[in-house]
């Protein structure tokens, strides 16, 4: 059982997990707006950066203000955005997808042993999933079904495991 902290945490997702699920357009709208206001916090402190390179390197300094504008831009633009979110979304997951096929083939190849042809069998099988999974996040529906049933597992998850027992076991499990 994992310690008192992560079980409120587990707690906590599971619960936003269900309001995710029982309000689709207001979770994904709300995420959409603070992914933009992530987004133009972003691009104003690379406007900041920019000033302050500015005298040392003229071309860094030029990069970070166009850097710093456009992210300003995009930010605006994604602000409560709902389907522009839900693209952003799918994009990434086709993307994550087609990368962790490639992997997995080369894996499959490249690497002798049970293990790593395993893991690149897994590979390929969950870039397959993540490119599914993608189809399905362009509806704004389903996009917030995909996070609440990822919020829901995790909270789950919490409940048993421990991130600090993980990274104390792997510790444990290098050799000297």
């Amino acid at each position: 059982m994992a310690e008192g902290n992560n079980v409120l945490l587990g707690i906590l997702a599971v619960i936003l997990g269900i309001l995710v699920i029982a309000f689709p357009l207001f979770s994904v709208f709300t995420a959409s707006v603070l992914a933009g206001l992530a987004i133009m916090f972003l691009g104003i402190w690379l406007l900041t950066q920019s000033f302050g390179t500015w005298a040392a390197s003229k071309a860094a300094g030029i990069a970070y203000l166009l850097l710093g504008i456009i992210a300003i831009i995009c930010g605006i633009g994604l602000f409560g955005h709902i389907l522009l979110f839900s693209a952003l979304a799918s994009f990434w997951l086709y993307f994550a997808g087609f990368f962790l096929i490639i992997s997995g083939i080369m894996s499959l190849f490249a690497k002798e042993g049970t293990a790593a042809k395993g893991s690149g069998g897994i590979g390929v099988i969950l870039g397959i999933l993540y490119i599914i999974l993608g189809a399905y996040a362009w509806n704004p529906y389903y996009l917030a079904l995909l996070i609440g049933i990822w919020l829901i597992i995790d909270g789950i998850a919490l409940f048993f495991v421990s991130p600090s027992d993980l990274v104390g076991m792997e510790k444990s499990e290098i050799p000297k």
